[in-house]
């Protein structure tokens, strides 16, 4: 068992009451009445120790600002507490190594998360750059596609309408052919020109 200690920096916050040990015998305050035991509940290095602390407090029981608000335990008057144990009960160590072992499962797990996350991120944007890159390439298939059946139907009318202005001008030298014929023929008729 420790010396009685008034050093408040180092008390514990978090506790509940506890029974006292076999072997142990209850001790007074420096307010001269029996103290509480009292166990540490705090996830600490004094988890599951037990200590001696005052029983009175400076206002019991705690003052309430609001009746869904627990308010914590308010100081001892004395401020007097002396530590039972000296060293942690071996739940309470065995508790440390799993909640510690938890915590590292539960970091490792949390990488590997991030890692296949990051890994199907990386998955997604090379799937979407790929079909990016085909429909590029397949745009500029049909853009060339389209150019040559562009040029090919300006080949097409070119073609159609050099052939139509050839049957015009062929057309039209007949009608100037047929005219002339016509126009050298007015005065080499059977009758005379007037009656004709």
């Amino acid at each position: 068992m420790s010396l009685p200690c008034s050093d408040q920096s180092i008390r514990p916050r978090k506790m509940q009451s506890a029974s006292l040990p076999r072997g142990v015998e209850a001790v007074r305050c420096w307010c001269g009445d029996v103290c509480k035991v009292k166990e540490v509940t705090d996830f600490s290095d004094w988890l599951g120790m037990k200590f001696f602390m005052c029983a009175n407090y400076e206002s019991d029981p705690p003052e309430s600002i609001s009746a869904y608000v627990r308010p914590p335990s308010p100081p001892p008057l004395c401020m007097y507490y002396r530590w039972i144990d000296t060293e942690m009960p071996d739940w309470a160590v065995t508790e440390i190594r799993e909640r510690g072992r938890r915590a590292w499962a539960s970091l490792d797990l949390e990488e590997r998360r991030e890692k296949a996350e990051a890994e199907e991120k990386a998955e997604q944007k090379k799937e979407w750059e790929d079909y990016c890159v085909e429909q590029r390439a397949f745009l500029d298939e049909m853009k060339r596609k389209n150019q040559e059946e562009k040029l090919r139907l300006e080949e097409v009318y070119r073609q159609r309408e050099q052939a139509r202005e050839a049957e015009r001008e062929r057309k039209r030298e007949r009608a100037r052919a047929a005219k002339a014929a016509e126009e050298a023929g007015d005065g080499k008729g059977k009758y005379p020109r007037w009656t004709q």
